[in-house]
């Protein structure tokens, strides 16, 4: 059983994997069988000529019809490996005991170590081969040791030790010509079995190799496909943003403008101008997100050119808005009835100068839809927004935004949650924390912290 083991996991018997046979292989195996003939035919006529096969009694059709059966198995070797490893040993011991002469010619042994290679290298199914192989070495150990010791090749050993001229050596004669035949078996027959399992296992390896780089391929592949869904979905929250936003602004101001225009036309004049400005502003932010959705490609345009100018991509393409908008954003809101607060707690060591622009363009849309939020759906008078930055213990520092209301629900206002979604969408992104929901003391609260390293600067 050991023996049997180590045979199986020498052929690989338990690996799966069959061993595809390549295009046009039928004829090229079929010229090489012709190639192989024409060799052995011409081999055997210049033994002939030489006076070497002298000895040989059998017809001439039959050595030639010994030859074109033996290369006639090369040109199946591919297609039924084992059947010609089983064939061609089958063909050496009954050509061997018959026709020993043309059994030894070189171009003879030659078609014979092809077809010992070409069943292991080829064999499809591996187990099958552990026993073919067991039985290829086993018949032709069983006919070395009959042909040695009843057959010819005893009286040729015989007749060269009796020999007056033979050479002295070190081991006796008898001996030195058994072992000497046996080593010459077991090299020319191991050999070719050994090339052929290098030949299998290095087309194994190279199948490997092309799964991986085809799976490579396909998550590459996927990867592009989800940086492109990754990047709708981004445009598609920096849409909501815009619309939201700018929206809310427009109808706030307009109603404001409505309940003064009779008693304060100067600050009805003033409502009206915010609304003027929040329209064209969010007609040029959609203009510039709907550009990046119909230009095909876009996405891999702009990371090109991002890599030229030091920029990172996806901040080009977010509006140009940052921290230093905030305070701008937070005023823009404030009417007759509503006011706002905008405070900056900024640590000395991470000044609000150092935040990325990718994050300090995330912070400023979460305060716009958070500030839009309160405007739409709730009854606060007031909102307060202050922005932090400060050391995390991961990253070279953090950026923070909160948002703050004491205002209730306001009926019939329900959203459909995507502004929120969007909100948690970006901290994923940055791998940052937020807390969104209404607070114990009443009102609503947003706090967003987003954490940034030092590399990120360059983005800005």
């Amino acid at each position: 059983m050991a023996v049997w083991s180590r045979l199986s996991r020498l052929l690989d018997a338990e690996d799966p994997w069959v061993r595809p046979l390549p295009a046009g292989y039928l004829r090229a195996d079929l010229t090489l069988a012709l190639v192989m003939f024409a060799c052995s035919a011409l081999g055997l006529e210049i033994l002939r000529s030489m006076g070497v096969l002298g000895g040989e009694h059998s017809p001439l059709w039959a050595q030639y019809l010994a030859m074109a059966s033996a290369a006639a198995l090369l040109a199946v070797r591919r297609r039924f490996p084992l059947t010609t490893g089983i064939g061609a040993t089958l063909h050496l011991l009954v050509l061997g005991s018959v026709m020993p002469l043309v059994m030894g010619q070189v171009s003879q042994q030659v078609l014979y170590f092809v077809a010992v290679y070409s069943s292991v290298a080829w064999a499809r199914d591996r187990r099958a081969l552990v026993g073919v192989a067991s039985g290829i070495a086993l018949a032709l150990g069983v006919w070395m040791l009959w042909y040695l010791a009843l057959g010819a090749g005893m009286q040729q050993i015989l007749d060269a030790v009796s020999r007056p001229d033979r050479s002295e050596g070190v081991f006796p004669a008898v001996p030195s010509f058994l072992v000497y035949t046996a080593l010459i078996n077991i090299v020319y027959f191991g050999g070719a079995a050994a090339l052929g399992i290098s030949a299998w296992r290095s087309a194994r390896r190279q199948h490997d190799l092309a799964e991986q780089a085809l799976t490579i391929e396909v998550q590459a592949e996927a990867l592009r496909d989800a940086a492109v869904v990754d990047e709708r979905l981004r445009i598609a929250r920096e849409l909501h943003d815009v619309v939201a936003h700018h929206i809310a602004a427009i109808g706030v101001q307009a109603a404001a403008a409505r309940r003064v225009m009779g008693r304060d036309p100067d600050a009805a004049g003033r409502a009206l101008r915010t609304v003027e400005d929040s329209s064209r502003s969010a007609v040029g932010e959609m203009r510039a997100l709907l550009g990046a959705l119909r230009a095909e490609g876009s996405e891999q345009s702009a990371d090109v050119e991002a890599g030229e100018n030091g920029d990172d991509a996806s901040g080009s393409r977010s509006s140009g808005h940052g921290l230093a908008e905030l305070a701008e954003l937070v005023a823009s809101h404030e009417t007759a009835g509503f006011s706002t607060d905008f405070d900056v707690a900024a640590d000395p060591a991470h000044p609000v100068s150092e935040v990325p622009r990718l994050v300090g363009a995330s912070l400023f849309r979460t305060v716009q839809e958070a500030l839009a939020n309160v405007r739409r759906h709730s009854t606060a008078s007031r909102a307060s927004v202050v922005l932090r930055t400060g050391a995390h213990p991961d990253h070279a520092g953090y950026a923070e935004v909160e948002v703050l209301d004491e205002g209730r629900p306001r009926a019939g206002t329900s959203g459909t949650g995507l502004g929120l979604l969007g909100m948690r969408e970006r901290v994923r992104s940055h791998d940052g924390e937020c807390q969104i929901g209404p607070r114990a003391t009443g009102g609503f609260r947003v706090r967003v912290r987003l954490p940034y390293s030092v590399d990120g600067q360059d983005e800005r």
